[in-house]
Formats: C-alpha cells, sequence, structure tokens
C-alpha cells in the first residue's frame, strides 16, 4: 500500500488507520514522509501493527546536495527500507519541461542518488508520472528516453505508475520491453472512464495484461495507490476502502 493514498486519514488517525491495514491483509507499505513524526516514531507505529515500510519515496535534493541526501537515507535506513524512490520530477516554473538538457542534468543527479543509495544497502528508483512521456523541444525523443538512458540500471531502477504511464500515451507492456529486468515496483493505480482515478480493478486499465509480463521487466513490488482516495468529495476515511478493494483485487488476480 502506497501510504499517499492514506495521507488524509494518517493525519486523523496514524495508529488506527496502520492497524486497519494489517487487518486488511497487508504486510508491507510504501510511505511517503512520516505524518509529521520522526523516522524512528514513524518506524514504532509501523512495528506496532505489524507492518513493514519496505520502500519509501523521498525527493533528492535539487539542486544536488550528497550529504542532505545521506541524511535521507540514514532515515531510510531507521524505517527499515529496501527501496528509496524519487517520486516526482517533469515540470518547471511555466509547466512541463520541454528540454532534454534539463532532463539529462536531473539523469546526472539521479545516477548520484543512485550509487549513494547502493553504498547505504538501497535500491534507488524514479516514479514516473505523465510529464516525462512529452517530447523534447525539436526532437523525437522524450523525457524518459532520456532518464532511462542518461541512467545507469545498477544505480536507478524504476518504479512505473501505470496509471501515470497511460496518461502520459505509454503503454507499460512497451515501457516493459524497452527496460527490461528494470522495473523493480509498480504502481496499481486505475483509471476511470472519465481519466480520473478509480479503485484498483474498477477501471479501464488492464492490469493482467501488463502482470504477464513480470519476470520480464522484473517486478518485486506491486503497490496499490489512489491519488484522490480520501479527497473531496470522498472523506478521508474511504481511503481505506480503496486500500481494501485494492488488495481484494490483487489476491484474486491470476495472471
Amino acid at each position: 500500500m502506497q501510504l499517499y493514498t492514506l495521507r488524509n486519514q494518517l493525519a486523523i488517525d496514524l495508529e488506527g488507520s496502520l492497524a486497519e491495514l494489517a487487518e486488511i491483509g497487508y504486510t508491507r507499505v510504501e510511505h511517503a514522509g512520516f505524518v509529521g513524526r520522526t523516522a524512528a516514531q514513524f518506524r514504532a507505529a509501523l512495528d506496532n501493527a505489524g507492518l513493514r515500510a519496505t520502500s519509501g519515496h523521498a525527493g533528492i535534493p535539487q539542486p544536488w546536495n550528497a550529504e542532505t541526501w545521506k541524511r535521507t537515507l540514514d532515515d531510510a535506513a531507521v524505517v527499515g527500507n529496501k527501496f528509496i524512490v524519487h517520486p516526482y520530477f517533469g515540470t518547471g516554473p511555466t509547466g512541463p519541461i520541454r528540454d532534454g538538457a534539463v532532463y539529462r542534468a536531473f539523469a546526472a543527479d539521479l545516477n548520484k542518488a543512485g550509487e549513494l543509495a547502493r553504498r547505504a544497502g538501497l535500491s534507488f528508483g524514479y516514479h514516473n508520472h505523465h510529464n516525462e512521456f512529452l517530447r523534447q523541444t525539436g526532437t523525437e525523443t522524450t523525457g524518459f528516453d532520456i532518464l532511462t538512458g542518461e541512467t545507469d540500471p545498477r544505480l536507478v531502477h524504476l518504479e512505473v505508475d501505470i496509471y501515470w504511464a497511460w496518461r502520459g500515451a505509454a503503454d507499460p507492456v512497451d515501457l516493459i520491453e524497452r527496460n527490461r529486468r528494470r522495473i523493480k515496483q509498480v504502481h496499481v493505480k486505475d483509471m476511470a472512464v472519465s481519466s480520473g482515478f478509480a479503485d484498483p480493478g474498477d477501471g479501464l486499465i488492464d492490469f493482467e495484461r501488463v502482470f504477464r509480463r513480470a519476470h520480464e521487466a522484473g517486478l518485486i513490488e506491486y503497490i496499490v495507490e489512489r491519488d484522490d482516495a480520501g479527497s473531496p468529495p470522498r472523506t478521508p476515511e474511504q481511503a481505506l476502502d480503496t486500500a481494501r478493494v485494492g488488495y481484494q483485487y490483487l489476491a484474486g488476480l491470476r495472471y
């Protein structure tokens, strides 16, 4: 479970919400910050619920700062992460980035972050949205092409957000074919007919078709997420409904 899905509910009741996730059947989560706690306090809350945060979202410093990143890695070790993932890139002050040089500079920083993560015993990944799939000005090359081409696969794996890939007009199966054994994680996020978000299994995306390529991709973690699960007009508590639906969907999926 990606805890960003539950961010509003966690702010209301961290301990109770984590306990509910465990009751649903989850054993692992991916955090997106520590909900106002220290890394040690957050780890204690997870332990009390019987959960492990095997993965976490944390942005690399921009401009790059190795010492700041090392402190983030220290927190990841406290929480017990095996994976640490940069969550967002692709927009600048004027909107979506269309300058390939900006992507290339960022890719260099991803390699630096990945090397330090490797030394700390962590696998460092990059999580996509949809802006990366825009062609860069004057070329046929997308930002995602640059990021995957300019980063070292030994240092930077991919966490493919299946919903955002579709929004960016990128078939996840094509991404798997072009990035074999590099996609260690996926966000199982579904698309409604309106192109908004849906609970996993309730929308348009054929996850079975994608997951049949799991071995080829290198998949290890399947992470349930819905960005608006607890946002108006939904209530924060309804994010737990999404958690329940997502768990039941993946538990019953065969491919």
